[in-house]
């Protein structure tokens, strides 16, 4: 019997030849070394004297603060009160915004109707809007809720708006082929196809929502993250104001991971987030 070896189970058999990589692409959490990098230098800039703590307080003195605020209950009750402003805000305006998309998507009538007011409405700044809302609302909670929900809904509806109008016609012929009311198309076609750019528009209005709560926390604010920065402006607490800063930016950076989260469910059928989800 013949012990010839074929070529392919030879290669088969041979060790692999494996690409060594650059060291640093074995530590761990690399991309987060020039963070620290910059943390470093930022703190070595601020012991040499070289920055003032009145310009901008070092790491160790904003880790210092940030400790003592959480200690005494101060950080997390204005945590709170910002979490409820940015929650009821964002809540009007998500459904406001979907409600006027679904209108304006899906009857050419409720585009003509709803469409034109929109745009115009998005093109104000927050900050003209501030002394009307004084006006309609006072200076409690309400003009600050409203303005949240105001930057919140235009993000929602224009992505689902153009969500819904991007669907593939194709689909649409497809589902009357197969014997779909309008009902059964809005449900079973057009709203899973414009599911993506929701929540692309629910990402958006996430990001808006911590800024317009960072203008509405100007407005006679006595409690919440704006008005511990407003505070520490006054009496030139440089650490205060960027442990505000900091806690926007964490707030912000969270909400995003959960919708992120949230795609990965909602979208797992499609082919490229299963390779995202696989990789």
């Amino acid at each position: 019997m013949s012990t010839t070896t074929l070529p392919g189970l030879a290669a088969a058999r041979a060790p692999r030849q494996t690409r060594a990589l650059p060291p640093w692409q074995w530590l761990p959490y690399r991309r987060y070394a020039s963070a620290v990098v910059l943390l470093l230098l930022w703190q070595a800039a601020s012991s040499s004297g070289l920055v003032s703590d009145h310009t901008l307080a070092s790491p160790v003195q904003i880790a210092i603060t940030f400790w003592g605020l959480l200690a005494s209950g101060e950080l997390p009750w204005h945590l709170l009160v910002s979490l409820g402003r940015v929650s009821a805000g964002l809540a009007i305006g998500l459904t406001v915004g979907t409600t006027l998309a679904l209108i304006a998507g899906l009857s050419r009538l409720g585009e003509d109707i709803v469409d034109a007011p929109v745009q115009m409405l998005r093109t104000l700044p927050f900050l003209a809007l501030v002394p009307l809302f004084i006006l309609w609302f006072g200076i409690g909670e309400a003009p600050k809720i409203a303005l949240v929900a105001l930057g919140t809904g235009f993000p929602i509806y224009l992505n689902l708006f153009a969500g819904i109008r991007g669907v593939e016609p194709r689909l649409a012929e497809m589902g009357r082929v197969f014997g779909l009311s309008r009902t059964g198309l809005i449900r079973q076609v057009v709203l899973p196809g414009a599911l993506p750019s929701a929540l692309v528009g629910l990402r958006y209005s996430l990001a808006v929502a911590w800024l317009s709560l960072v203008v509405a926390e100007q407005v006679n604010a006595q409690s919440g993250i704006g008005f511990l920065i407003n505070d520490a402006r006054d009496f030139l607490r440089t650490d205060v104001i960027l442990v505000g800063l900091a806690l926007y930016a964490a707030l912000g950076l969270a909400a995003d991971s959960i919708v992120r989260l949230l795609e990965r469910r909602l979208l797992a059928w499609r082919p490229n987030t299963l390779a995202g989800m696989r990789s």
